[in-house]
């Protein structure tokens, strides 16, 4: 299928962006590659059917593709393709049409049923339903704590041991960023730091951590409520609370900020190699990639 031809320009260079913001989401390194061979060949089908812009894609054409899969012999073979394989199909036009709704470049919807559940696609919150998570935290001890944990893997996008791994030492108050020393495959990053998020960083450490703290002298900067360096599920446990009070209807964790943040970037017209580089992807050899970066303050 990959050897499909696509003549249109446009399908190509779409092509290549739904695979990059299925990178830089943090999808598996099978799913990054397999589900842009399937887009491909739903783009080699409109093509036939002279249909070269994805603003013309309608839910109707999702349907009559899957129907020309259900048809159509396996290409090595023979025979029909299997219920499995189509899903595979039907899970690529999902993430195609998120895509394409999130970035603003299309609008269709995936109506047609498919063979068998497919893994579910991670919940993304709104900005209204982050400011919603916000606005269930308060000013006590764990509260202060609360909103820097939301500024750390919202607004910085961190991954969860990223901000587990944090010490008070790597934020910057000055040049707004914070130090990841930790990273994934051990790279080391900076990430912006929004004026919302420093200053709740500042309430916390003045107001809160040392409470925390008692006598265990500790460099973490999330400190557990027994003194020591909070761990990826106590975090958890904190969010599950906020978004119970909240009211936010989405089963969450702590890798759906860093899922929404993305998402809100992009589509606020956030370059996705920028996104990338933000979210750690690729390694970093300045911070002068962030001064394009822009967080939405809360």
């Amino acid at each position: 299928m990959k050897n499909l031809p696509l003549n249109s320009y446009a399908w190509r260079e779409l092509e290549l962006d739904f695979k990059e913001w299925l990178a830089l989401l943090g999808y598996a390194e099978n799913t990054v590659y397999n589900m842009p061979l399937y887009v491909h060949e739903f783009f080699h089908w409109l093509e036939q059917n002279d249909i070269r812009q994805v603003e013309k894609i309608t839910a109707q054409h999702v349907h009559d593709f899957i129907f020309h899969m259900k048809e159509r012999p396996h290409a090595i073979h023979g025979g029909k393709l299997s219920g499995a394989h189509i899903n595979k199909y039907h899970q690529g036009l999902i993430l195609l049409s998120q895509f394409v709704r999130q970035t603003s470049k299309g609008d269709f919807t995936v109506e047609t049923q498919r063979f068998e559940q497919l893994r579910a696609i991670p919940d993304i919150l709104t900005m209204a339903e982050v400011k919603e998570l916000y606005a269930a935290t308060d000013g006590s001890v764990l509260g202060l704590r609360d909103k820097v944990m939301l500024g750390i893997f919202y607004g910085c996008g961190l991954r969860r041991n990223e901000g587990v791994q944090l010490d008070v030492s790597d934020i910057d108050f000055k040049a707004k960023l914070v130090y990841v020393r930790k990273g994934k495959n051990y790279k080391e990053r900076y990430v912006p730091a929004n004026e919302t998020t420093l200053q709740h960083i500042k309430d916390y450490l003045d107001h809160s951590r040392p409470f925390l703290q008692k006598k265990n002298k500790i460099p973490s900067l999330f400190i557990s409520d027994k003194g020591y360096r909070m761990q990826g599920q106590s975090l958890l446990i904190r969010l599950r609370k906020l978004n119970k009070l909240a009211k936010v209807n989405k089963e969450i964790g702590l890798h759906t900020l860093r899922h929404s943040i993305a998402t809100h970037l992009l589509q606020n017209g956030m370059k996705l190699s920028y996104i990338a580089k933000f979210l750690g992807h690729s390694s970093l050899e300045s911070t002068q990639i962030y001064t394009h970066i822009k967080h939405e303050n809360f």
